[in-house]
């Protein structure tokens, strides 16, 4: 007997799996859940979603097994990573109605273990943002609040997350892109260790910095969707080689572990209300049998600025495959092929993308290549053994996903380095390759979400995760284990 529809939406991924595995919900309840409850009343509002077609939905979870770990799981996914169903746009005008010829092996992957793609997660052009402003689809806006941003560039994916269109859904972290608007949507986002997820179908921003991140509402949930995803993959040569870390013990519990606690970083310019849920995170990690090391951490002086270096850099390279020659928007009204380029160009991308490539074209220009690019990789080769020496005093860092809680639609869309500062506890992760996690913390007398972030050495998902836990059950650790989740706080729909 299948479960109404408007009672299924609320389930987390691994409890909607089982019921469809053992029949209780069908696979098309399962799909249809979200868009019959939550998205009725939320999507025209809060524009989480940049493609979906409810046939193409319907007949893919007709055609599902409604076997395996995800089993009639809907997800919906960021729109960089290439579905064969759907557009690929990377809410880019240069991109408009393009269609890749094949799957991203994570969205692969997902169909293997009996996920349905539900459609595509507005996002920032190109990933490039920390608000989900600069989309041509226009801004998404946060569910429990929608004056104000979901985070970038992944806010599409979190706010759809937050507000119960899907219990998981896909994005990417470049410079924090999963973890910040996890923290601003109050849900879990994980950046996974750099090549444990691959990156083929992903469309590229920085290479050496893009990885491929889990969005859901439970701890349980991003330790599935993880151990279904991570793997070697022959298509792409950055996926790290070996078996991938076992999160099966995210359960486990955190005793014995060491937790850092690098006050000196949110000393300053933190929210206080993200200083409280630190060290509400703190005393609850201590509960379930974590030891607190107090440490002074600087992960680099110039990380912000040897981020923005690297990844304009990069993205001024990957970018200049689009030109209007191969697929995408063509301007039709040049008189020869320079001009066809730089109308191309300059109208298919908008501010924010334009900014990135001239910045990290200049980056890479004769005469200041040693002077910019070179120096922010040395830069980033001190920043990885500073958190190498962080990490040989503690199992993880806990420590802000942001500096602020979500911040207010058009606040800092004229001020660039404003909205670049957004990522200072973020970048560091992806300048060094290691794992991040961002775990819900609470929410504000305005009913704010607030999110800290966990930080671990190469690998260290597994601990990452049990941590989660032990702070999704509030320290309590004869709850680590149950089978039931934790209720989820869902935004009041104003």
């Amino acid at each position: 007997m299948s479960r109404a529809p408007n009672e299924t939406w609320k389930l987390g991924a691994a409890a909607l799996a089982a019921r469809v595995r053992d029949g209780r919900v069908s696979v098309t309840d399962a799909v249809e859940s979200g868009w019959v409850g939550p998205a009725s009343m939320w999507e025209h509002d809060v524009n989480a979603v940049a493609h979906h077609d409810a046939e193409v939905r319907r007949e893919a979870a007709a055609g599902a097994s409604g076997q395996g770990p995800l089993a009639g799981v809907p997800v919906l996914v960021k729109d960089n990573l290439c579905t064969v169903e759907y557009p690929t746009t990377c809410a880019s005008r240069i991109l408009a109605g393009y269609r890749a010829p094949y799957d991203a092996t994570v969205i692969r992957r997902l169909r293997e273990a009996g996920a349905v793609i539900v459609g595509k997660g507005n996002m920032d052009e190109f990933a490039m943002g920390s608000s989900n402003e600069y989309s041509a689809y226009g801004p998404t806006r946060n569910p429990f609040d929608l004056s104000r941003v979901p985070g970038g560039s992944s806010g599409g994916p979190a706010a759809a997350v937050a507000y119960g269109l899907v219990p998981v859904a896909l994005g990417s972290d470049t410079g924090g892109s999963v973890r910040q608007p996890a923290s601003f949507c109050g849900v879990y986002g994980l950046k996974p260790t750099y090549g444990r997820l691959s990156r083929y179908g992903l469309v590229a921003f920085g290479s050496s910095l893009d990885q491929v991140g889990i969005f859901a509402r439970h701890a349980r949930d991003v330790a599935v969707t993880y151990a279904v995803l991570a793997g070697e993959d022959g298509y792409d040569a950055t996926t790290r080689l070996g078996p991938a870390p076992d999160v099966s013990t995210f359960a486990a519990g955190v005793k014995g572990l060491r937790f850092g606690w690098p006050a000196n970083l949110w000393a300053q310019g933190v929210d206080a209300a993200i200083v409280a849920a630190l060290e509400r995170s703190a005393i609850a990690l201590e509960r379930a049998g974590a030891v607190r090391v107090v440490l002074d951490f600087l992960p680099g002086t110039y990380g912000v600025a040897a981020y923005y270096l690297v990844a304009t850099a990069e993205a001024s390279s990957n970018l200049a495959r689009f030109d209007g020659v191969r697929y995408g928007f063509r301007h039709e009204e040049a008189a020869d092929v320079r001009a066809m380029y730089t109308r191309t160009r300059s109208e298919g991308f908008g501010p924010e993308v334009q900014r990135r490539i001239l910045l990290g074209t200049y980056a890479l220009s004769s005469g200041y290549y040693d002077a910019y690019y070179l120096k922010a990789q040395r830069a980033r080769t001190r920043i990885r053994r500073e958190f190498q020496s962080a990490f040989a005093q503690c199992d993880f860092m806990l420590l802000p996903a942001a500096p602020s809680l979500a911040f207010k639609v058009g606040e800092k869309t004229d001020d660039p380095l404003a909205m670049y500062l957004s990522d200072v506890f973020t970048i560091g992760a992806n300048l060094a390759g290691i794992p991040g996690l961002t775990v819900p913390a609470g929410r504000t007398s305005e009913n704010l979400p607030v999110g800290v972030q966990m930080l671990g050495p190469e690998d260290s998902e597994p601990n990452l995760l049990r941590a989660a836990r032990a702070l999704e059950v509030g320290g309590d650790v004869a709850l680590l284990s149950t089978d039931e989740d934790p209720e989820f706080v869902w935004p009041t729909k104003r």
